[in-house]
C-alpha cells in the first residue's frame, strides 16, 4: 500500500516505535502525501511489514484517535479526518498564582512541549470559581488538562482541593489530565502527576543543611498564614519536624514585623519575597553580619537569591516543567517526584 512508504521506522532510535508511527503519519499529512479522507493501512498490515507488536501499532492509532486527526468506522478501518496537524496538541494550563516560580515551570514546560502545541494559560488566583469556570468553559475539548491545585479556604488558609473542585477534576478524562506541583491524594494512582511533597521535601532538606543549621541558636520560619495566596501547612509539619527531632529551639512567626527583635545565633527562613527583603534590610540596619550573627534561608530559589547569594530550600522547577511536557509528548503514565535541595550559599 502506497501510505506504508510514507512510515518511516528506525529501530536504533531512542523515539518510541509508537511515537514514530504518530509522527510519520502526521507529517505525511501536512505535506499532502496523505490526504483528507483516505484510508490508513490496518493494524495487522502495520505490524507485519515493519515487524512490529500489535500493541505499538495500536497505541500509535489511538493517539492520533485521541487528537481527532484519524477515526475508526466499524468494518472498514481507520480513515483521516483532520487534515490541519499544525497544532499537535491543544493544552488548558491551570496555575493557581502568577509568581516567578510559577512561571518558571511554565516557561520549562513550553520550551520541552514544542512550537507545534496551542497551549491556555489560565490563572485561577487559587479562588475556586474561577478554577471551575475555567473547566466549565474549556468543555472538556482539549487534549491535555495541566493542572497545579492549589485553593484557598474561607479562613484563607490553603487548600489542595475542596470537594467541588475535586469533583470537577474527576470529571477530566485520566488520559487527559495531568496534576502538577501538589499531588492530591484522593486521586486514583493512575492519573499522570509530575510534583513536590511539601512536608518531606523541607525536613530532608534541612536534614542536608544541618550541619550549618545547627550553629544557630534558634530557628525562625516566616510562615504568612493569611496570605493571598496561601502556602500548604505541610511545610510547617515538616519544619517542627526537624526542629523536634533534633531538639532545636523554634519559633513560627507570620511576618517579618518592622524592628524585628535580633538575636546573635537566630536563623531565619522566610517563604515570601517581602519577608526576605524586609528582614535583609533589618539586618543590614543592625549592622549585623549576614551569615555569621544571622542566617537566612528561603524558600523557593529564584535568579535574584542566587545573585544575592541567598541560601534556599528549593524544587527544580525547570525539571518539574520538562517532565511534565515530556510525559505528554510521550503519553507516559505514572507518577514523578521532583528533586526537591538544599542549596547552600553564603547566607548561613
Amino acid at each position: 500500500m502506497e501510505i506504508l512508504s510514507y512510515i518511516e521506522i528506525n529501530k536504533n532510535s531512542r523515539v518510541p516505535m509508537y511515537q514514530q508511527i504518530v509522527d510519520s503519519i502526521i507529517n505525511n499529512i501536512s505535506n499532502g502525501n496523505i490526504e483528507l479522507n483516505q484510508k490508513l493501512p490496518s493494524i495487522n498490515m502495520i505490524s507485519e511489514d515493519f515487524y512490529l507488536s500489535r500493541d505499538t501499532v495500536e497505541k500509535a492509532y489511538n493517539v492520533l484517535k485521541e487528537r481527532n486527526i484519524i477515526q475508526s468506522i466499524h468494518r472498514r478501518g481507520y480513515y483521516v479526518v483532520k487534515n490541519d496537524t499544525r497544532c499537535k496538541l491543544n493544552i488548558l494550563f491551570l496555575v493557581n498564582k502568577l509568581s516567578t516560580y510559577k512561571m518558571r515551570i511554565y516557561n520549562s514546560f513550553l520550551d520541552s512541549i514544542g512550537l507545534n502545541s496551542k497551549i491556555d494559560l489560565v490563572i485561577y488566583h487559587c479562588d475556586e470559581f474561577l478554577f471551575l469556570n475555567a473547566l466549565k468553559n474549556s468543555k472538556l475539548a482539549y487534549d491535555y488538562y495541566v493542572v497545579m491545585p492549589h485553593f484557598k479556604k474561607d479562613n484563607l488558609q490553603h487548600a489542595s482541593f475542596t470537594d467541588i473542585t475535586l469533583e470537577a477534576i474527576n470529571s477530566i478524562p485520566k488520559n487527559k489530565l495531568l496534576v502538577l506541583d501538589n499531588i492530591i491524594p484522593p486521586l486514583d494512582e493512575d492519573v499522570r502527576a509530575v510534583y513536590q511533597e511539601f512536608d518531606k521535601d523541607i525536613y530532608n532538606a534541612l536534614i542536608s543543611g544541618k550541619e550549618k543549621i545547627s550553629k544557630y541558636n534558634k530557628l525562625v520560619l516566616i510562615y504568612p498564614e493569611k496570605s493571598v495566596y496561601p502556602y500548604p501547612r505541610r511545610v510547617l509539619r515538616g519544619f517542627r519536624r526537624f526542629c523536634l527531632e533534633n531538639e532545636i529551639d523554634f519559633e513560627i512567626l507570620n511576618e517579618v514585623c518592622d524592628d524585628m527583635v535580633f538575636k546573635k545565633g537566630d536563623l531565619f527562613i522566610t517563604i515570601e519575597e517581602s519577608d526576605l527583603v524586609n528582614l535583609i534590610n533589618q539586618i543590614r540596619d543592625n549592622e549585623l553580619t549576614l551569615g555569621k550573627d544571622i542566617g537566612v534561608i528561603s524558600y523557593n530559589d529564584t535568579p535574584l537569591k542566587d545573585l544575592l547569594g541567598i541560601t534556599v530550600m528549593s524544587t527544580d522547577f525547570k525539571v518539574m516543567g520538562e517532565t511534565a511536557a515530556k510525559m505528554i509528548l510521550h503519553n507516559k503514565q505514572g507518577r514523578v517526584k521532583v528533586p526537591f535541595n538544599f542549596i547552600d550559599r553564603k547566607s548561613i
